[in-house]
């Protein structure tokens, strides 16, 4: 019974190991926000706790970002984000699932290499395709993931008060640094 016990606890543990290769994560990854406009002051912020995971296996990519994790210079601005735009407490996180096109491991060097990646984003309760550009190299063992793309505050149906709209772009551009290991 023992012998049975010890054989089934080692196929368990190998199955998991096998599965964990397959995954590459990080909880440290950085989103930078920018929605500023020339003349006023700006509008940018930065998240240095989001989670990513990728499968080294399909190229699928997953990341989560808490809303509240934003930080700006001005500690009102961050207010008025969390509370009156973003409505973190309604909308706590914002998501993004997709696959990286093309995404072969082997092939994967220390220099950059641009890849097309594909997926669903979803902040504030509202989700939209998002088409673009990643750039990923291979460091210390793991896998370093950078994009650079822009969306559209309309798409997501954050209300920026007529007041504040010659403040805030119409476009918000994000960039991602992820080091999944």
């Amino acid at each position: 019974m023992k012998r049975i016990i010890v054989l089934s606890a080692i196929i368990i543990l190998t199955g998991f190991k096998t599965f964990s290769q397959d995954k590459k994560i990080t909880k440290t990854g950085k989103i930078i926000f920018e929605a500023s406009v020339p003349s006023f002051e700006e509008v940018k912020a930065k998240n240095e706790s989001v989670t990513c995971v990728v499968n080294i296996k399909t190229g699928e990519i997953a990341s989560l970002a808490l809303m509240r994790g934003f930080r700006f210079k001005v500690a009102l601005m961050e207010e008025h984000f969390n509370e009156n735009y973003i409505e973190s407490d309604k909308y706590p996180k914002a998501t993004f699932n997709g696959k990286i096109q093309g995404f072969d491991w082997d092939n994967i060097g220390n220099s950059p290499k641009e890849y097309k990646m594909n997926g669903i984003l979803e902040v504030h309760g509202k989700s939209k395709e998002i088409s673009t550009s990643v750039f990923l190299r291979k460091v210390d063992n793991g896998l370093e993931i950078v994009s650079d793309f822009k969306v559209k505050i309309k798409d997501f149906n954050i209300d920026i008060p007529k007041v504040l709209s010659m403040k805030v772009a119409e476009t918000v551009n994000i960039k991602t640094l992820f080091l999944v290991k």
